[in-house]
């Protein structure tokens, strides 16, 4: 991973001050709710990987940072609306926006990001770097509506948790990735490759996300421990334990989740038995899967130092611990 840790030490400063530097730019009504998400931290994967992209396809100007970095933000709307609509407390650790700002504010945040995101893109005059992002917020609304609807009405439905984690994850990071080679003036071919990294790549980072859900402690992830399994979402390691489970437990459990009546002890319980079952391991198997086709997109790249950092970076997704 030292090929990973290096490009991201040398480029990650870039893309933090110019995030800095455009939210002092918003109205001080949501300035401080927008600064709050963007300097939470973050691993910046989505403007990384519009960069890598890039630079991989021959790229060499360095004016990408607008156009990087809207990704960030987009990303960033939706972590403040999801919150607010989640009524999270935590968001990487520290309080979620809506608790210290208040909700109107961060909804109006959420708004000014999208707003200043889709401005950034703009800024290169190119079409399809407006469709782009364009098409990734709209796939991105699209799969929280649906996990929506799901969470209301749950259950053992692979195809459907698929379809969402897609739409509210995985479309983001493969705009991210076609923006880059849309910036780099890449050929159909070469933008559909990038494209299919960035969808598999995001598929494998959401199931990994759902495994650490149930498997990793509040103090390593910033999250609530078992976040989903409270706010009534079916992931992976819940699919997974149900379906080897009886029906009977698993129509009990569905309709608990369904009304929102499931218990502390019931919870408590059920992430035992996640753990116990090795839900979560199986999940980060089932990303494993996704992260050897997103490598195998590669294949018709130059070979250079962009090459492995994405690689790495996939890797990297797998065996991530928050």
């Amino acid at each position: 991973m030292d090929e990973l840790l290096r490009f991201f030490q040398r480029e990650l400063p870039g893309i933090n001050d110019f995030l800095d530097r455009e939210a002092d730019q918003l109205n001080g009504l949501v300035r401080d709710v927008a600064k709050h998400i963007i300097g939470s931290g973050g691993k910046r994967i989505r403007p990384m990987l519009t960069l890598l992209f890039a630079r991989a396809l021959g790229y060499d100007k360095d004016d990408y940072h607008a156009i990087a970095s809207s990704l960030e933000l987009l990303h960033s709307a939706t972590l403040l609306h999801d919150d607010y609509l989640d009524d999270a407390e935590l968001r990487r650790g520290r309080d979620a926006a809506h608790l210290v700002f208040g909700r109107a504010e961060t909804i109006l945040a959420g708004d000014a990001l999208l707003a200043l995101a889709n401005e950034m893109g703009a800024r290169y005059g190119n079409p399809r770097l407006s469709w782009l992002l364009a098409k990734g917020i709209m796939a991105t609304a699209a799969g929280e509506i649906e996990e929506i609807e799901f969470s209301r009405d749950p259950s053992l439905d692979r195809e459907t948790y698929m379809r969402i984690i897609i739409g509210k994850t995985a479309r983001l990071i493969e705009c991210a990735c076609r923006c880059g080679a849309a910036l780099a003036g890449a050929s159909p071919d070469q933008e559909d490759a990038a494209g299919e990294f960035g969808l598999n790549l995001g598929i494998a980072f959401q199931l990994v996300d759902d495994a650490l859900d149930y498997a990793s402690p509040t103090s390593e992830t910033g999250k609530p421990e078992g976040g989903d399994l409270r706010e009534g979402k079916v992931t992976l390691p819940l699919i997974l334990l149900m379906e080897e489970g009886d029906q009977a437990g698993a129509e009990v459990l569905l309709e608990a989740l369904k009304e929102g009546s499931l218990s502390e002890s019931q919870a408590a319980d059920i992430l035992s038995q996640v753990r116990e079952g090795g839900y979560s391991d199986k999940t980060r198997q089932e990303a494993a899967m996704y992260v050897e086709k997103a490598k195998a997109c590669l294949d018709g790249f130059k070979p250079g130092e962009e090459l492995v950092v994405l690689k790495q970076a996939a890797d990297f997704v797998l065996t991530r611990t928050k």
